[in-house]
Formats: structure tokens, sequence, C-alpha cells
């Protein structure tokens, strides 16, 4: 299968998971609105994310994705089934450890995350009560993630990206009978979505279990304390761990940076961490979609071409990463900045959600917008580092570019509030994925091939007719006016983004860009 026919896998999979996430984020926000208690479940909710990052498909899987494919590539199946089964029993261990700590340690978690919640003790107690059910979803999810990089090492996309659709689910049914249901038991509403979370965090792994039981991959997780010694001893499990260190400081740097803004965003009007979270499920959208698709199948062909010496198909490989993350970030990131109204209000327009609310979230999402083409190219550009076993460099790049997002937080909140807290990492972004491509370029890994000056004129001329016609939809219709006609908005919504796709590849086209070239890599 063709790297676009496998990133298209991924893509619609993904397409399909952020339609149910975005389904699931407008019930959320029809029934809970933009409140203290939004607030807390998102505050709950990120945290067992935030430790997922580096148990799961963050740290752990930048670690270990290259060394189970240099493994395949060197050592053959059978070795690689001994590296699978003792690096899932070292993580089976630690995610049972964490996971008690986690509970016990709820109140200080949300603390650290968003201390200025206690100005609404009610809630803040609500968020303690909410990561203390959850926090066990972590477990779940990296072992889903360690599955997933066995399933990608063996080309088994599918499975992997569409299991997130499972949890969307979940969540959608949590909000829409379990909330109502638990209101009349005269309990919390808020707390049905922590069971839905739970149970979308166990249907994913059972999934990933079978799809890793037919090819005969699924982890032997050993409980004895020998077999611990054992595993953890393995050379191949201790080198994940030491290629962890540095990805691990390097995901410490990235939610350090989203526990900062996190806390910023507590202090500031009530909402503004609903505002921001909203913003960030839109934003999601073009990124797991692109960037997502791109790097979960680029990081195991990249380390597999390394691991073989094939210096120039790991070039040409990021080569087309990164044109199609041209071609295909830069129109998304221009309807983000021109076009955010409408998005925010067909999307979450409804029940509770009020006309401040839009616009607030519209803010926050322009802020992104100025930041999508760094942050979908960092997704092609790192797995160049991490399949060459490097996850230093872009550690170092990352402690950089958290000081600046800092500063540039110090400067924008006083004039932008929320919004600023998005736009100062769109602007890090844009910084990251710079620094990543010349690191790559100065050590001769990366070897442009010709074209690439065509390329982008192509593109920025298509671009050009693109704009005209977003700012044309955006001023045109009274989007938040059309509330009550949900249907007609929907439609106009639906009819403007195809007639947005048609204008810019006929554009492309028309400029001779052979869209073809991208189908046969």
């Amino acid at each position: 299968m063709s790297l676009f026919k496998s990133a298209s896998v991924v893509s619609g999979l993904t397409l399909l998971s952020r339609i149910t996430g975005l389904v699931r984020e407008l019930l959320i926000a029809a029934t809970f609105g933009a409140s203290a208690m939004t607030d807390a479940f998102n505050v709950a909710f990120r945290i067992p994310n935030l430790f997922r990052r580096f148990f799961g498909e963050g740290a752990f899987s930048q670690a270990f994705v290259p060394v189970l494919a240099a493994s395949k590539a060197q050592q053959g199946d059978v070795a690689t089934k001994v590296l699978i089964d003792r690096v899932a029993t070292v993580l089976a261990w630690a995610l049972l450890c964490l996971s008690v700590l986690g509970v016990l340690g709820a109140g200080g978690m949300v603390w650290a995350m968003a201390s200025g919640m206690q100005q609404d003790p009610h809630g803040y107690d609500v968020a303690v009560r909410l990561t203390r059910w959850m926090f066990p979803y972590i477990a779940f999810m990296s072992l889903v993630a360690l599955g997933a990089g066995v399933l990608n090492t063996y080309k088994r996309f599918a499975v992997p990206a569409a299991t997130p659709v499972l949890l969307n689910i979940c969540m959608i049914f949590a909000a829409w009978l379990g909330a109502p249901w638990f209101k009349t038991l005269g309990l919390e509403p808020i707390y049905a979505l922590a069971g839905g979370v739970l149970l979308g965090g166990v249907l994913q792994l059972s999934v990933q279990w079978l799809a890793l039981k037919r090819l005969g991959l699924n982890p032997r997780l050993a409980w004895r304390w020998s077999a611990l010694k054992q595993a953890w001893a393995d050379s191949g499990t201790q080198n994940i761990l030491i290629l962890m260190g540095p990805a691990l400081l390097g995901v410490g740097v990235a939610h350090l940076s989203m526990l900062i803004n996190t806390q910023i965003a507590s202090y500031l009007a009530p909402g503004s961490v609903s505002w921001i979270t909203y913003a960030d499920r839109l934003m999601e959208f073009p990124t797991a979609m692109l960037g997502v698709a791109m790097g979960v199948v680029l990081m195991p062909q990249l380390a597999m071409a390394r691991a073989s010496g094939d210096t120039a198909r790991y070039s040409a490989m990021l080569d087309w990463g990164l044109r199609l993350v041209v071609l295909l970030a830069v129109p998304c990131a221009l309807a983000l900045l021109l076009f955010p109204k409408p998005l925010v209000a067909v999307l979450y327009h409804y029940g509770a959600m009020t006309d401040f609310d839009v616009q607030q979230v519209t803010r926050a999402l322009m802020g992104w917008g100025v930041g999508l083409v760094g942050i979908v190219a960092i997704k092609v550009l790192a797995p160049g580092y991490f399949a060459s076993q490097d996850t230093k460099t872009p550690v170092k790049v990352a402690v950089v570019v958290l000081v600046l997002t800092q500063l540039l937080n110090v400067a924008l909140v006083p004039v932008f509030a929320h919004a600023a807290l998005t736009l100062s990492i769109g602007i890090g972004a844009m910084v990251n994925a710079l620094w990543l491509l010349l690191g790559l370029l100065k050590r001769g890994s990366y070897k442009p091939e010709p074209g690439w000056g065509l390329f982008v004129l192509q593109v920025l001329a298509a671009c050009v007719l693109l704009a005209l016609f977003l700012v044309w939809a955006n001023s045109h219709f009274a989007w938040t006016a059309l509330r009550s006609e949900s249907l007609k908005r929907i439609g106009l919504l639906s009819s403007i983004l195809l007639a947005s796709g048609l204008i810019y590849f006929f554009a492309l086209w028309a400029a001779g860009m052979k869209l073809r070239q991208f189908l046969r890599r």
C-alpha cells in the first residue's frame, strides 16, 4: 500500500473520529454550556490525558515505535514478539502504580492544573471527584497506544485510527442519556461524562487486543516479580527507557505550557477554560486528519528506512510529507483565520451556548489558525528525528519554544485575554517547525527534491482565490442570527466548504499542479 493510501485510510477514519468528537462536544456544549461544571470536567479530563502523553502516544510511542521497527527490520518477528511482551509487562506495572497514586493525589493535581477554580468551591470539588473517577483511563489508553504502535509498524493502520470513535460514542450517550438520568437520581449530571470516558477506554483496549490477537502479537503480561526484572533488564526495554528520557522531558515541556495556560485561563473570565477547549476541538479536526495521519504512517516507515540504511527513501518520504502539509494545511489555516465564526456557530451554537460564547470561541480559534501549519508540520518533522532515535534535539527546541510562548503570554494576555493563549502557542509552533526543518537540512538528513519554488507559488495563487471567497462567505450571512434555522445554517456551511474545496483544487489544476504525484508516493 502506498504512503498516500495508508495516510488516506488513517485520515478517513480520523475524520470519522473527529466528526463523532464534534457531535460529542456539541452535545456537551448544548447540555452544559460554558460553565463551572464544564470547566471542572475539562480540567479533570486533561489530567489523565496529560499523563497519557507520557505513558501513551507521546514519549512512550516516540521511543517504542523506532525500536520496534528496527527490531522487525533487523531481527525478525520472533524477537520482536519477545520485545513486545517485555515492554508491555514493564508498562503495565508502571500504569498500575501510577493509577493508584493518581486517585490518591487527585486534589493536588487539580490544584496544580487550575488553582483558580477555587473561586467556585463546588466546581473545584467536582473537578477533584471527576479526576479520581477518570484517572484510571490513563492505563487503558497507554496500553491502547502500545497496541497502536505494534499495529502501525505491521502496516495495520485501520484499527488504531478507528478506535477513538468508541470513546466519542460512549461520551455522546453519556451526555444524551446519562446526564438526564443522573439528574433524576439527584446526582450532578456532569458525573455521567466520567462514566462515558471509562467505558470508552475499556472498549478501545478490547478492540485493539482482538486485532493484535488475530496477528498473534497480543502482549503476554507477566505479573511475577522475577518476570518483571527479566523484562526490565531486556536490552530493547532499556533502549526504549533511554530514549524515553529526553522524550519525557519534551512531552513534559509541552504539557508544562498547557498547565501554565490552563492556570492563566482559570483566573480569567468564567468559561475561559471551556472556550479554549471548544476551540481546541475544532483545531484538532485538521491537525488530526493531516498531521496525525501522516505522522502515524511515516514514523515506522522512516524508522525502517533508517535501520536499513536507505537514506534516499528516508529523505523522499520527508519531502512528500512536507509537500502534503503545504498543500492541505495552508488552506485549512486560512479557514480558521477568515471563516471561524461560521464554523463555531454551526457546530456549537445550540442550547446553553450563547452568542457571546460563540464570539469568545471564535477568538480562540483564530489564534490556532496562526500556527496550524506549524502544528501539522511538526507531526512530519519530529518523526524525522525520532526515526533516527534522536529524541534530544526536539526537546531542546521545545524548551526554547516554551520560554518564547510564555513571554508572548505575558505580552498578549492583557490585550487578548483567553485568545492570547492559543495565539502564543500558534506562534511557538511555527518557530518550532522552522527550527526542526533547518536542523534536518543542516545535518543532511533531508534534501528537498526539485520543484519546490513552483509548487509554493501554485499553492499561494490558489489560496488567494480561496481567501477572497471565505471573506465574502464569512460576512455575507448572519451566522448567529440563523440559530433557529439550524438545518439551513448547516446546509449553508456544507455548501460553502464544498465550494471552497472545488475553488482551491480547480485553481491548483489551472496553475498546472499535477496532484497525481502525491498518489504515487
